[in-house]
């Protein structure tokens, strides 16, 4: 899994590169996939995660989330990672449901600095991270795999799910039904996932109209 990314080590050599901003979330450690978790069968669209949340007013680092079409039949959100020095890095994201879990899955939008030379940037792989949609009301919990315990977890028993080791990073390679399968057995291993804190709806959007089927039924 292309996971323990250290952002402080990585902007030395990848400063332009915007997919690794996420990395910055959780002190660097961010599990990631070569395939997504979600096909549009499983894309839900909830209006409720639209707008910037941190974890209060006074916060820089922010998450925003955006609807990516108005098309009525498009449930993909675009999704903004501010840290506290003002970097962005946007991603496109997806909202599933597996189970009784929702799940968020991030795409880098492949956008770079003008700058970063093309024999550079053909060497790097986009990845999708997931975070675990605990809840979106009142406020937003959202949760990551703790990279070190799915790490014991790929040691302990390397037919778990499919991956590669790549000098010692994991990088998932299973397909999407795969995942799916893996997510939906582990969604409530509270050793697996990591909160990253209550976060506040602190500047609301103006939500473009959603079809009523967008939005999950909570059981």
């Amino acid at each position: 899994m292309h996971w323990s990314v250290n952002y402080k080590e990585t902007k030395m050599k990848t400063k332009k590169v915007l997919f690794y901003l996420l990395a910055g979330i959780l002190t660097g450690c961010v599990p990631s996939s070569l395939h997504p978790l979600f096909t549009q069968k499983e894309a839900v669209f909830d209006e409720k995660l639209i707008g910037i949340w941190a974890k209060d007013s006074n916060d820089k680092e922010t998450f925003e989330f955006t609807r990516a079409s108005n098309e009525p039949n498009n449930k993909a959100y675009k999704m903004v990672y501010t840290d506290t020095d003002g970097k962005k890095g946007e991603f496109d994201a997806t909202l599933g449901k597996l189970g009784s879990s929702m799940f968020l899955d991030l795409y880098p939008d492949g956008k770079l600095e003008c700058n970063t030379p093309d024999f550079y940037t053909i060497h790097l792989l986009p990845v999708h991270t997931f975070m675990k949609i605990e809840q979106i009301e009142p406020t937003l919990k959202m949760a990551m795999i703790k990279s070190d315990k799915l790490e014991k977890m790929l040691k302990d028993d390397p037919n778990l799910i499919k991956f590669e080791n790549l000098e010692g990073r994991f990088v998932l390679t299973a397909s999407t039904e795969e995942l799916q399968e893996f997510m939906k057995k582990y969604s409530n291993d509270k050793d697996l996932f990591e909160g990253i804190g209550d976060l506040k709806w602190v500047v609301p959007n103006k939500p473009a109209a959603a079809e009523p089927n967008d939005i999950p039924k909570q059981k």
